[in-house]
């Protein structure tokens, strides 16, 4: 694979470019948004940081669709950000209309491009590219989890003093408040941390990473974008190296663990076919249940956006 576009030059768009350029793996990256100097301009910036940093990933920035054309992977990070003390699904109308008209655009240029999509609210927002798209829904999916464990592992490893590095975690559910941390599956060094920290400290953990979004809009008045754009080229580079990495991300599911027709993150394998496998973790009772609750959730908001008729 030797091309990937990135939609929206944004603080999280131009840090998705920027990292992926120096992983060193793609050929050239399309920084594609509606104000075209500016996709240019930071295109050109990441592009004049590569003698420093030394890669050889070309970068270029434009507002001109036929730019993308043949792209590999596509990331779609464009949309409106949210705003201190405005929930997710207030960007619903106004996103959808976005991520919709950038995903027809695309694949005007583009036959079969695997779609990664980063706008918020997340779930929603990949539901709508998926509806527009018509691609298999292992061609279309959201990045979600990986920000959110990256978040949770963070947390811990402030908690414990231990390198992140060490800490390996899984989260299923919702992006947002209904996301589901699954403690049970949370390790460190391969030590369960349940044996770690106490029930009280992790319960507390648990909650900030749910808040986790909204506690960086608060401090910052946007959303977050080092994390995210982080989150999303680690997703491109799982599939341009065909790692098969386990992560979880925001799918469409046709039956596992119960759930038809919803978008919700679960633990996938990503290669260069995009998703190669959905892996179905033995849920105890009271998991299943949160992550059932969590599709209610998430599935009255996909009912919102289908009343919309965008």
């Amino acid at each position: 694979m030797s091309k990937v576009t990135v939609v929206g030059a944004g603080n999280v768009g131009a840090t998705v470019a920027n990292v992926l350029a120096h992983r060193d793996i793609v050929k050239e990256i399309v920084l594609l948004d509606i104000q075209g100097n500016m996709a240019k301009g930071k295109a050109l910036d990441t592009w004049q940081q590569a003698p420093i940093d030394h890669y050889s990933t070309y970068l270029r920035g434009t507002d001109n669709y036929a730019e993308t054309a043949g792209s590999d992977i596509v990331v779609i990070t464009a949309g409106v950000p949210r705003k201190p003390g405005m929930s997710r699904d207030d960007l619903i109308s106004t996103n959808a209309k976005i991520v919709n008209s950038v995903t027809r655009s695309i694949l005007e240029h583009s036959k079969s491009p695997i779609i990664i999509v980063v706008s918020n609210p997340l779930d929603v927002m990949t539901y709508a590219a998926f509806k527009t798209a018509g691609l298999p829904a292992t061609k279309v999916f959201g990045m979600a989890g990986i920000l959110d464990t990256a978040r949770y592992r963070a947390f811990l490893a402030e908690a414990l003093q231990v390198s992140p590095k060490d800490i390996q975690a899984v989260l299923m559910g919702g992006h947002g408040d209904t996301m589901v941390p699954l403690p049970r599956y949370t390790t460190v060094a391969g030590i369960p941390v349940t044996e770690l920290i106490d029930e009280a400290r992790l319960s507390a953990i648990v909650e900030r990473t749910k808040s986790g979004g909204g506690e960086l809009v608060n401090l910052m008045g946007t959303s977050a974008w080092y994390a995210p754009g982080a989150a999303a080229a680690q997703m491109v580079e799982a599939i341009v190296k065909d790692e098969n990495r386990i992560f979880p991300c925001c799918v469409n599911l046709s039956g596992q663990y119960g759930l038809h027709d919803t978008f919700v993150g679960i633990p996938v394998k990503l290669g260069k076919a995009g998703i190669t496998e959905m892996i179905e973790l033995k849920l105890n009772a009271d998991e299943m249940k949160l992550l059932h609750d969590s599709s209610v959730a998430v599935k009255s908001v996909m009912d919102v956006y289908d009343g919309m008729g965008l």
